[in-house]
């Protein structure tokens, strides 16, 4: 398909009627019913809504991690539901960024290494990639700690490293699970510079699950999660 042009402020996500449910014994739980949703290139969004309300499920569901029962969902003009695992995998290293709750490093890498790898993958030389990953360390504070391992670093340390990651590949859509929850102040507020500086440099779109009050207010829109479906808060 056609490079999406991110220029025109044009829809980069689009969920139409996304429903997802899941059996439990002889039970059907409901978690996301007819949720409809517009974010477009550069617009940054908060999600919010109590445990349990499904966020982790709707992000897993735009990035493509899971399958919605019914619904569709498009990033960057692509209907993720027409690709098949290879496809899939190929067009999330392209578009889509993901900051996961728990972090997900590889543990026998280095920091700078966890980063370059996305770029790696995507056949990018090992030189060029790395150079990438120390520049986007730099920005979140994590320079000096770029050769080190994982299990070597805080939990906000790795966090930082999650971030880079995330951002590495130029992404068209990011999505963030609770980015924030484990820097202080003044390194979540860096983050925040670098969210602001990539959607507005980048026009990249930006989805964020959190309980940061402070993270929510600072993006374009916050939706609460209630009930299976989005609303204005």
């Amino acid at each position: 398909m056609p490079a999406f042009d991110r220029s025109q402020g044009e829809p980069m996500l689009i969920c139409e009627k996304l429903s997802r449910s899941y059996d439990e014994g002889p039970q059907k739980v409901q978690v996301l019913e007819n949720l409809e949703l517009c974010v477009r290139a550069g617009e940054r969004v908060a999600v919010v809504g109590s445990s349990g309300s499904g966020k982790t499920t709707l992000l897993n569901l735009l990035g493509g991690l899971d399958h919605p029962s019914q619904g569709v969902v498009k990033v960057a003009g692509q209907r993720l539901s027409t690709l098949n695992e290879a496809a899939l995998g190929s067009f999330r290293n392209q578009h889509i960024g993901f900051v996961y709750q728990f972090h997900h490093l590889l543990a026998e890498f280095s920091a700078e290494e966890n980063v370059a790898m996305p770029l790696i993958i995507r056949g990018q030389k090992r030189a060029e990639a790395a150079i990438k990953a120390r520049k986007l360390l730099e920005r979140v504070g994590m320079g000096p700690r770029a050769n080190h391992k994982p299990g070597e670093l805080s939990g906000g340390e790795r966090q930082r490293v999650a971030i880079a990651r995330a951002l590495v590949t130029d992404p068209s859509l990011v999505l963030m699970d609770e980015p924030t929850g484990n820097l202080d102040q003044t390194t979540a507020a860096r983050i925040l510079e670098l969210m602001d500086d990539i959607a507005r440099e980048a026009q990249a779109a930006f989805i964020v699950v959190t309980h940061d009050v402070g993270l929510a207010a600072h993006q374009h829109r916050v939706l609460r999660l209630d009930g299976g479906k989005l609303h204005e808060d």
